[in-house]
């Protein structure tokens, strides 16, 4: 996955989770395919949400086919688990957010390939966007294998923060969920302080089983594939709003 808070300042030098963005990594990395290319010019204007008309419509309306509930993943890295979902879940719109210009591209020519129509996209800082969407909008959020940011004086970068938080909180429906993904025991850690700590959270797992196991329908991603070479373990976090 590519995450959401990759560097350390914006384009204008501030600090990334100071100023409240969620990004700061390359936009974009080695020369696309042909066919992604075309993919991005010709597919992904109309798959890209407007933030100018969010709020105008049911966030369903996004969709041109019918959806009784619209998820969202954060930092879809390359789409291997935002289009697997999507197949899964034909009636569940799925809005899928990257900085990442290759990423995009992945994912708008998978989208185009598989016939997907319960798929949108939005490709810069995903900040802007979660401010935007209505409030109680979303029926799960997913941030899956997100930069961890190791260094203690980096922990303010991670994405799991206070102000994030809050929105995930407002966004998320009561009874709706927030699935976490790393293979990082620190950041684990991390995320389950903040959120046991919040009284709108409640941690699902009730059995280490429950956390140490993929979340239902997991297809596998290149980065949990990584940790697994390099003797990591994953774990899966999933919280209920309250």
């Amino acid at each position: 996955m590519t995450s959401p808070d990759e560097t350390s300042t914006d384009e204008h030098g501030h600090d990334a989770a100071a100023s409240g963005t969620g990004f700061y990594g390359r936009r974009k990395g080695k020369p696309l395919r042909a066919l992604q290319a075309q993919h991005l010019e010709q597919d992904l204007p109309r798959l890209q949400i407007d933030l100018a008309t969010l709020g105008e419509a049911p966030l369903a309306a996004l969709f041109p086919v019918p959806v009784s509930a619209v998820r969202l993943e954060i930092g879809f890295g390359g789409g291997e688990h935002l289009l697997a979902e999507a197949a899964r879940h034909p009636g569940i719109g799925h809005i899928g957010a990257e900085a990442f210009v290759n990423g995009v591209a992945k994912a708008t020519t998978g989208i185009v390939e598989a016939g997907l129509a319960n798929v949108r996209l939005y490709g810069d800082d995903v900040v802007p966007l979660l401010d935007a969407l209505p409030a109680g909008s979303l029926e799960r959020i997913d941030l899956l294998y997100p930069d961890p940011w190791p260094k203690r004086r980096h922990w303010k970068r991670r994405f799991v923060r206070p102000d994030n938080i809050d929105r995930f909180a407002r966004l998320l429906a009561p009874g709706g969920h927030f699935c976490f993904a790393t293979d990082v025991e620190g950041y684990a850690a991390w995320t389950l302080r903040h959120l046991i700590a919040d009284a709108r959270f409640e941690w699902t797992a009730r059995v280490a089983d429950d956390w140490r196991r993929p979340f239902a329908g997991w297809p596998g991603t290149r980065y949990e594939a990584k940790a697994l070479r390099e003797g990591r373990t994953p774990g899966y976090y999933e919280f209920r709003r309250i």
